[in-house]
C-alpha cells in the first residue's frame, strides 16, 4: 500500500501543496484531479523524487520511503505529462536503454520490448528515432518504458495525452487490467470522463488542498451530482461560469 501523510511543498513560505494525504491500495486506481495550479504535478514530483517535500510521510509497504528512495523507486513505474526523450534512440533502443537501467537480464527485457513495441503498434517504427516519433507515438514508448519492468505502483501523468481513441480504448482496458492484477496506480488527468470510468476513487484538490476524497458513486451522492464532472465543478470552480462566459463574449466584441 502507498501512504502519503500529510505532504506539504512551499515556495517561498507559499504553499503548493498543503497537508495532502490519500492511500492507494493494490488493485485500486486513484484518479488526482483539479484545476490548473491545484499541485497535482507537485504531487507527481515529489512521489517521483524530482522534488523533495516541506512537510510529510510517504510509506510504501509500511515503509518510509526516504530509508531507501532508490529501492521504492525500483518498484514504481512513471510516465510524465512531457515526453523528454532522447531524441537521437530509436524506440528499441529507449526501451533497452530503461531495461538496463531497471537491471533487468537480457533473456527477460529483448523479448518483453519487443513484445511491447508490437502490442503499441510502435513495430515497424522500432528503429527510427525519437526526434521522428509523433505525440501519441512518444506517450506509447513511455507507456512502454513504464510497464516493462512489472512495477507494483504506476504514476501516471496525463497518460492518454496524444493517444488515439483506439489506442486510448486500449489503455483504459489495460489499466483496469494492472488494477485487476493488484497493481497500485496514481493516476493524475484533466479528463474527468476517463477518471469516472476507470477510477475506484479519487482526490480533488484545490489550491493545494484536498477538497474531496472517497469513492466516485459516494462523492456523485454525497454532493447531489449526477456525474463527477458536475462534483468536481462544484467543489472547484470559482464564479459563476455563465456570468464568465458573457465577460469574454463582450470582451472580446467590444
Amino acid at each position: 500500500m502507498l501512504e502519503v501523510h500529510g505532504l506539504v511543498k512551499r515556495y517561498n513560505r507559499i504553499p503548493a501543496v498543503n497537508g495532502v494525504s490519500f492511500t492507494i491500495a493494490p488493485g485500486e486506481v486513484l484518479g488526482y484531479l483539479g484545476p490548473n495550479g491545484a499541485g497535482k504535478s507537485t504531487t507527481v514530483k515529489i512521489l517521483t523524487g524530482l522534488i523533495e517535500p516541506t512537510e510529510g510521510r510517504i510509506l510504501f509497504g509500511g515503509q518510509d520511503v526516504r530509508n531507501d528512495f532508490t529501492a521504492f523507486q525500483r518498484r514504481l513505474g512513471y510516465v510524465p505529462e512531457e515526453a523528454h526523450l532522447y531524441p537521437h534512440l530509436t524506440g528499441r533502443e529507449y526501451l533497452q536503454l530503461v531495461g538496463r537501467l531497471r537491471e533487468l537480464p537480457r533473456r527477460i527485457l529483448d523479448p518483453r520490448m519487443d513484445h511491447l513495441l508490437r502490442l503499441f503498434g510502435l513495430w515497424e517504427d522500432r528503429h527510427s528515432p525519437l526526434a521522428s516519433y509523433s505525440k501519441g507515438m512518444r506517450q506509447k514508448i513511455l507507456l512502454s518504458g513504464a510497464l516493462i519492468h512489472n512495477p507494483e505502483l504506476l504514476i501516471l501523468d496525463e497518460p492518454f495525452s496524444g493517444l488515439d481513441v483506439n489506442t486510448a480504448l486500449m489503455l483504459r482496458a489495460l489499466l483496469r487490467g494492472l488494477a485487476g492484477a493488484g497493481k497500485m496506480i496514481f493516476y493524475s488527468s484533466h479528463l474527468l470522463e476517463v477518471v469516472e470510468k476507470i477510477c475506484s476513487s479519487v482526490v480533488i484538490l484545490r489550491k493545494g488542498e484536498v477538497a474531496a476524497n472517497g469513492r466516485v458513486e459516494q462523492l456523485r451522492y454525497m454532493m447531489s451530482q449526477a456525474s463527477l464532472e458536475g462534483v468536481f465543478a462544484q467543489l472547484t470552480q470559482q464564479g459563476d461560469p455563465e456570468t464568465r462566459v458573457r465577460e469574454i463574449m463582450d470582451a472580446i466584441s467590444a
